[in-house]
């Protein structure tokens, strides 16, 4: 097969990662759905909705407003308007959505945690959208720099690159396993599951983005670096809770 995949159908080009992309959403809400069944919620059925739009909308505020901060020096046409309109990204999404979640429940006077029921799912969907963005390769901005490694992959530009989105959707494996198993042997606090969730994949973000052809702007960082950073200060309370425990 080969990078970028262009599937065709009925002689159209398919947009690949648009398809996989959706599939995510409709298979991460249906999987939400199901956990959902399963368990006694401590949450009314009313207020899980607006938890929901809370989410959605932070989400898509974040995913656009960091997905135009990684590219702030960039040249204001009307062709790259469009395309910065168009740009999202899913550290922004995460983000925002818990942000719109926060501002929902303090609406509507909601003071149990609802993170948990949707820590698997979003790691599904996530994984979901990174096979599109690996089988984009170079039509999306995820791949990797340049590597003389054993991992290099040519991503449609006849260079070996690091393969970023697989490395990736590996690391979400194993955070969906270790935090099933965590949440099955360990008692957690109600919104503890959710906190080691962002706590981890921010981590991996902030550490695989220096993989990147990315512009560093503060303190040698990027965009999505310094949000990484400003999600595990959010979490600092709860981290250093643990570490006390710990000790």
């Amino acid at each position: 097969m080969q990078i970028p995949f262009n599937p065709q159908l009925f002689g159209y080009d398919i947009n690949i990662h648009l398809v996989l992309e959706y599939l995510a959403f409709f298979l991460a809400f249906r999987y939400y759905v199901i956990l959902r069944r399963k368990i006694t919620d401590k949450i009314n059925t009313n207020n899980r909705l607006s938890i929901i739009l809370g989410a959605a909308l932070g989400a898509l505020i974040g995913s656009r407003l960091i997905g135009f901060l990684e590219n702030p020096l960039i040249e204001f046409s009307q062709q790259n308007l469009i395309q910065l309109l168009n740009t999202k990204t899913i550290m922004g999404g995460l983000f925002g959505g818990l942000l719109g979640v926060e501002i929902a429940k303090k609406i509507i006077n909601e003071k149990q945690s609802s993170g948990d029921l949707f820590v698997f799912p979003i790691i599904l969907g996530i994984f979901i959208g990174r096979i599109g963005c690996f089988l984009s390769g170079i039509n999306e901005f995820t791949y990797g720099l340049e590597t003389s490694s054993i991992f290099g992959m040519d991503l449609g530009d006849g260079l070996l690159r690091h393969p970023t989105s697989l490395y990736e959707l590996v690391f979400l494996v194993l955070l969906f396993f270790i935090l099933k198993r965590i949440a099955s042997h360990f008692t957690l606090k109600n919104g503890d599951l959710f906190k080691l969730f962002m706590l981890s994949y921010f981590g991996f973000r902030f550490c695989i983005e220096f993989l990147k052809p990315n512009i560093f702007y503060i303190f040698g960082l990027s965009t999505i670096q310094i949000l990484c950073v400003i999600c595990w200060l959010y979490y600092s309370p709860f981290i250093f809770q643990k570490l006390k425990h710990a000790s």
